[in-house]
């Protein structure tokens, strides 16, 4: 079955970061989001020669398996092109990248994945992860180690254990194909969306009938709402039919990073590598540190760590927890006994079993706790008294003492009618 694809691609810096380490491409039949890592390692660099290298697999083929074959050949290629860069220039050791992409043939979509950026798919009302991150605290939930609600606030959540990146072995990147339809909508998307933005405002979109560009332009804009502490990118791709009437026009998009030229600057020297952006300028000459992404090779040793500071996380937040609901309780209990101790000096006078009665407390009451008793039952009868003192002690007269209760117990005995 033939399809038509209506895609768009954006990319923020974010509120946070001195530099957009991000790269996104929305192209003829490929489609991928990369994110960098390093820091001033060269994450912007990393993601920009991935992404380069990898749109040139933007193709037709004359099958998925085929068009599968050559994009994970032309991403083992760009980890070449990293480690090459990394060799060259020193100071570049240690970048690298994550990568989540598809390529289109026919009605088959290859998904290519390696890292935390994600893949969703939107498909007859249900939004549906399509990738698994390629994280230790997310081994730990696939392997019921802990729960995914503990994953969103774990401490190494950033850690990665598989990249592209400076390193000797090709990188294991995980390949599936899936089937395409017609209203389909699928999103790439790198974690600074992902990490940030709930589910719930994400599926909205996803699942809305407005068009890719503004679809991925709010993504983008819900991001920086909910504070954007990292660089963000979307990709939005929506599928449909051959005969789809539309004015967009398919063609090679690239976003962040991967927008810019890498160029070498001869400096003293040194022979070192860079984003070319003029508009960056300001950013490279003052360019702060940068809170970069984790990468530790896969390793059963690191996950029993991660584990292990896992137990130690949650068993503190379980005292943290209990220390809290103590220190409430207790203060609630503090609160009711200072209002029952000063309910205990004041007096009142009101109807108790049709006879005027003295009551030490207050009326009012908190749920079944009663914060007044029986004082003194006098032998004035409710109905030797005139209507009005009647009604008066009904709704109870507050006295400001012991001796104010007794002086208003004389006068309603004053009060009394003569049969």
């Amino acid at each position: 079955m033939a399809i038509k694809t209506i895609s768009y691609a954006a990319s923020d810096i974010g509120r946070v970061r001195s530099s957009n380490q991000d790269s996104g491409y929305a192209g003829y039949n490929l489609f991928f989001v990369a994110d960098g890592m390093g820091g001033h390692a060269g994450g912007d660099i990393a993601s920009a020669l991935v992404a380069q290298r990898v749109a040139q697999a933007d193709a037709i083929y004359d099958s998925a398996e085929k068009a599968g074959e050559i994009l994970k050949d032309t991403i083992w290629q760009a980890n070449h092109v990293l480690r090459d860069a990394c060799q060259e220039h020193p100071e570049l050791s240690g970048m690298g990248t994550t990568f989540s992409g598809m390529i289109l043939v026919g009605d088959k979509a290859t998904i290519a994945h390696i890292g935390d950026s994600r893949i969703y798919r939107a498909r007859n009302g249900e939004v549906k992860q399509i990738t698994s991150d390629h994280t230790f605290v997310q081994r730990l939930v696939e392997t019921g180690r802990i729960t995914a609600e503990e994953a969103l606030v774990h401490p190494r959540r950033s850690v990665l254990m598989r990249v592209l990146g400076d390193m000797e072995e090709f990188p294991e990147i995980d390949i599936e194909t899936y089937d395409v339809l017609p209203g389909d909508r699928w999103m790439m998307c790198s974690d600074g969306l992902c990490g940030v933005v709930p589910d719930s405002v994400m599926d909205r979109l996803m699942l809305s009938k407005i068009d890719s560009d503004e679809a991925t332009e709010l993504l983008v804009g819900e991001a920086l709402e909910f504070g954007a502490p990292d660089n963000v990118t979307v990709v939005v791709v929506d599928i449909v039919g051959p005969r789809t009437q539309t004015e967009f026009i398919p063609s090679a998009r690239f976003v962040g990073s991967g927008a810019n030229d890498v160029v070498i600057d001869d400096r003293k020297g040194r022979r070192i590598l860079k984003i070319l952006n003029p508009l960056n300028l300001p950013d490279i000459i003052l360019r702060r540190t940068e809170d970069p992404t984790d990468y530790v090779p896969e390793s059963d040793e690191y996950l029993e760590k991660i584990l292990r500071e896992t137990r130690t996380t949650i068993r503190w937040r379980y005292v943290r927890q209990l220390a809290t609901v103590i220190l409430i309780t207790a203060a609630i209990a503090a609160g009711v006994i200072g209002i029952y101790n000063w309910s205990q000096d004041r007096y009142y006078v009101a109807d108790h079993g049709g006879y005027v009665t003295i009551y030490k407390g207050i009326k009012e009451s908190l749920g079944p706790l009663k914060f007044s008793v029986v004082y003194k039952t006098t032998g004035l009868s409710i109905a030797e008294l005139p209507e009005y003192q009647r009604y008066l002690v009904s709704r109870s007269i507050t006295a400001t003492d012991l001796k104010d209760a007794q002086r208003i117990l004389g006068e309603l005995t004053k009060m009394v009618v003569k049969k």
